[in-house]
């Protein structure tokens, strides 16, 4: 653990939030996947239990401002790295590289995870998920693999920013490439997206240089963290993953309120993708961001940040409030 994190002075997006902890949750086919738990402060009525699913390429460090605030205001927080990212192991071919062989590995991690994490009378069981995480997050909520009592999807990878090129092509090229020699090798080089550079990578995810700087300072501290490009192989099961997704009547089944936030300045994740879903799902509230956010919408510039972080709230007022019955 780095010292600067356990500082009381150390800015919120460089420490733990109070009385969290670090471990490893055990799948049941053995896997580690690292974990982080964040209780509600001594003496805080119990708000409710909320379960945070970072995206590709992430750590949780990212969050922890977020973590912090959902704290204060009595939420019992619990977020993992997935599998083969992260802390939580690798899958492909290198240290760096993103790979998986199927999204339902992720899916079922998820549904063991989430049947031991569940605790009848201290909800609501507020699901959050983040760019992949928010695609996961929806998927196995659509396959009734959760029982959220609501879900809040952050710039979720509903589509990949791919103008011109058709789904259904973009799964063809994604097949054959894999195709092409080991599935496990990287489509590009470097991060977030092919083509960038590590001078570009602010500018696809926030316009907020402090938060883009504290998670660049986690990474310095725990670089055994850092995930680079995806394979070929997540490539295709992405697409895969998206068309089962978008496939007629599956959005359409999803009866859980869900609050979807995204940006039409987006360039790693589909904005029409998300617009599209949240028009099919039953009980959906979008808010659609321009110019002023780009991908990571939770970690943008206070004055973008702060509405965004209200309305959550009051999303879950509204649509998750606390039962009468939890326990404090």
């Amino acid at each position: 653990m780095p010292e600067y994190a356990q500082a009381d002075l150390a800015p919120s997006g460089r420490r733990l939030p109070p009385e969290s902890h670090e471990d490893a949750w055990v799948t049941p086919d053995g896997w580690r996947l690292r974990r982080l738990t964040v209780p509600p402060l001594p003496g805080t009525p119990a708000r409710g239990r909320l379960l945070f699913l970072p995206g590709r390429g992430d750590i949780f460090e990212k969050h922890l401002e977020f973590f912090e605030e959902l704290q204060a205001g009595g939420w019992h927080v619990i977020s993992f790295d997935w599998r083969g990212q992260g802390g939580s192991g690798r899958l492909g071919l290198d240290t760096t590289t993103g790979h998986i062989e199927d999204f339902t590995v992720w899916l079922d991690d998820l549904s063991s995870f989430w049947q031991d994490w569940f605790r009848p009378g201290e909800g609501p069981h507020v699901l959050v998920g983040h760019s992949m995480g928010g695609h996961l997050a929806l998927r196995a909520v659509a396959e009734r693999r959760v029982n959220p009592d609501a879900v809040i999807l952050s710039a979720p990878m509903l589509g990949f920013f791919a103008p011109g090129l058709p789904v259904w092509l973009q799964h063809v090229y994604a097949r054959s490439m894999a195709a092409l020699g080991d599935s496990r090798r990287p489509a590009w080089k470097g991060g977030e997206k092919p083509g960038s550079t590590t001078a570009l990578r602010m500018h696809l995810l926030t316009h907020d240089e402090r938060r883009h700087d504290d998670e660049m300072w986690w990474r310095a501290q725990r670089p055994d963290l850092g995930t680079g490009a995806a394979s070929w192989r997540w490539m295709e099961r992405a697409v895969a993953s998206r068309r089962a997704l978008f496939a007629p009547g599956v959005l359409e089944g999803v009866h859980v309120p869900v609050l979807l936030i995204s940006t039409s300045s987006d360039r790693l994740v589909s904005h029409g993708a998300v617009v599209e879903a949240a028009r099919r799902l039953p009980d959906a509230q979008l808010i659609a961001l321009g110019k002023e956010a780009r991908h990571e919408v939770l970690r943008e510039v206070d004055a973008v940040r702060a509405p965004l972080i209200a309305a959550i709230h009051a999303f879950l007022d509204e649509r998750a409030p606390k039962s009468l019955n939890a326990k404090s």
